[in-house]
């Protein structure tokens, strides 16, 4: 496979609205849609055609490739998309996986979320962390959060990826994109350096360690919106997480920082949709109130958090993952097998659904 055949390969994913390509030796490539792999009508890849790839991909990021053994860097289609791509060794042959980025952000009715996130948008200090699992829709969502900032405010917004994913055009924003390995040496250096340039908005790409976690907390205590991605499934499960990032004799401190400083956490699960087409999203929502904040400070209420954020649907605009399954279901848009697979508490979903005659 030459360079036109693979942009070729590319371009035809954008336009079927491909989410991810899976490139493997002795395999035809796959594409995933919709959550689900394809196979593509091709000839079997063979370790050169890999290699090849790899190589165009990795460019200048590794002149001898015999100690190789992953990487993620970007790749760019002019007025296509971009794509990130993770290129890796597996049994020593080289094995690339991409993810679709397209050229038009998508804005958040594009993307079929609730519209209580759009008012976070419109907060100018905290934090707020967008979850999920890998594939969950968590970079296109921080995409749209930006880009209505971009659009609606003016303000200096900062990210740091690694890579670079989505590209912003100037709206009323200022948009400064740093790239992990190329512009600063890692995340921490660069939140370090981010603070001395004037923003009013950083964007972490991904929190993957406490060292990361710290200094993104320490950013937003600063007095700044600070927005990154950590990969957990629901807000329960994130706050485990993050104490997890600390010592036992640190976590009270934490727990008084996150109380103070914590705007939000939004987690996604893409559902099949009823249709067969489009992946609808689930979407879990807490917002820091005085009540989710005194069962952050004693660790003893830390399991009260779901209940609060279910009582706080209406004045908060919060909700559970089973209360929008639910919601979902209603509207059509989910079947019930759906509703079992994901809900969190699938027992007491289908009780509520029976009770309300709808199953």
């Amino acid at each position: 496979m030459n360079r036109k055949k693979f942009d070729s390969l590319l371009q035809l994913a954008v336009e079927d609205g491909v989410s991810d390509i899976i490139l493997a030796v002795g395999e035809a490539p796959m594409f995933r849609y919709s959550g689900t792999l394809i196979d593509i009508k091709s000839e079997a890849l063979e370790a050169r055609d890999t290699e090849l790839i790899a190589r165009l991909l990795l460019q200048h990021h590794f002149e001898d490739l015999s100690s190789f053994t992953a990487c993620d860097v970007a790749y760019e289609l002019e007025d296509i998309g971009r794509f990130r791509a993770s290129v890796f060794k597996q049994r020593n042959l080289f094995r690339i996986v991409l993810r679709v980025i397209p050229v038009e952000i998508r804005t958040f009715n594009d993307l079929h979320l609730p519209s209580e996130i759009t008012s976070l948008s419109e907060l100018t200090r905290g934090l707020i962390l967008i979850t999920g699992a890998t594939g969950q829709g968590k970079s296109t969502t921080i995409s749209a959060l930006l880009e209505q900032i971009n659009r609606t405010r003016k303000a200096h917004i900062i990210t740091v990826e690694d890579p670079v994913e989505f590209t912003y055009r100037k709206s009323r924003s200022l948009i400064t994109q740093r790239e992990i390995g190329e512009d600063v040496t890692d995340y921490q250096n660069a939140l370090r350096q981010a603070l001395r340039q004037s923003p009013d908005v950083i964007m972490i790409g991904e929190i993957r360690d406490g060292q990361t976690f710290d200094a993104v907390l320490t950013a937003a205590e600063t007095g700044h919106l600070v927005i990154s991605a950590i990969h957990t499934t629901d807000a329960q499960k994130t706050f485990g997480r993050i104490l997890g990032f600390y010592g036992e004799q640190e976590r009270q401190s934490l727990r008084e920082r996150l109380a103070n400083t914590l705007a939000a956490i939004i987690s996604l699960r893409l559902l099949p949709s009823i249709t067969g087409g489009e992946r609808v999203p689930a979407v879990e929502i807490l917002r820091m109130n005085p009540s989710i904040a005194e069962c952050l400070r004693n660790p003893e209420r830390l399991s009260e958090i779901t209940s609060h954020m279910e009582k706080g649907n209406d004045y908060y605009g919060m909700r559970t993952f089973d209360q929008h399954i639910i919601e979902l279901y209603k509207a059509g848009l989910i079947d019930l097998n759906t509703v079992r697979t994901a809900a969190s508490r699938p027992t007491e979903v289908e009780r509520a659904l029976t009770l309300e005659g709808d199953s």
